[in-house]
């Protein structure tokens, strides 16, 4: 494992690299979100179509909170409920920030702010996928990540075995002004979970959730 993980990862996505990392659901991929050489490497590296959406990782909940100064009082009050954690909110991005991770529709971004005191430190939002072959199983352990991608990688960061369950993906777009939410995907938080942090916001009951 690298001595200081956080600097290893920093400076790899700084000089336009492809990392393999540890979040706190499963082993992730990473570039610079804004640097489209890189971008498009990792996509090859997975044999991801290249107009399919990633989320934005930042490292540290002020971090993401500071990058979206337009965020509603609600939405950054939610945030701070959520975040860290296990889940990735898509968020209205009228600012249509990051546009080579929100593929089609750049007035959406995903946003990821993982659990991982290891690397708090990285000071740079990423471009972040599991790392997986598109459509293969999660890897909750390095050597279960694909041979191909690992060799392809800049760096490979080892933290051991994770969760191995994906983050919970929620829709947000809605809720600053109509106080509206919908669970996307379930995983590694609960849409209990959800809804109590969404509860103490004062905020309804969830839209019909999607599978």
């Amino acid at each position: 494992m690298n001595d200081d993980p956080a600097h290893a990862l920093e400076t790899t996505i700084r000089a336009g690299g492809v990392a393999v990392f540890y979040a706190d659901t499963v082993y992730g991929l990473a570039c610079d979100p804004e640097d489209p050489d890189a971008v498009r490497r990792l996509y090859e590296l997975k044999g991801r179509p290249p107009r399919k959406p990633s989320a934005v990782m930042w490292f540290s909940r002020g971090a993401a909170l500071a990058a979206l100064p337009e965020l509603g009082g609600r939405t950054r009050g939610l945030l701070e409920q959520l975040l860290p954690g296990g889940v990735t909110l898509l968020l209205p991005n009228p600012r249509r920030r990051f546009p080579l991770a929100c593929g089609p529709d750049p007035e959406t971004l995903g946003v990821r702010v993982p659990d991982v005191p290891a690397l708090a430190a990285v000071d740079r939002p990423v471009l972040q996928s599991s790392a997986n072959l598109a459509g293969g199983r999660d890897a909750r352990r390095l050597d279960e990540v694909p041979e191909s991608i690992l060799t392809g990688a800049d760096l490979v960061l080892d933290g051991g075995v994770l969760a191995g369950v994906p983050s919970t993906v929620v829709d947000l777009r809605g809720f600053e002004t109509r106080g509206e939410w919908t669970i996307v995907r379930e995983g590694l938080v609960s849409a209990s979970s959800i809804a109590a942090a969404l509860g103490t916001l004062g905020s309804p009951s969830p839209l019909e959730s999607r599978p």
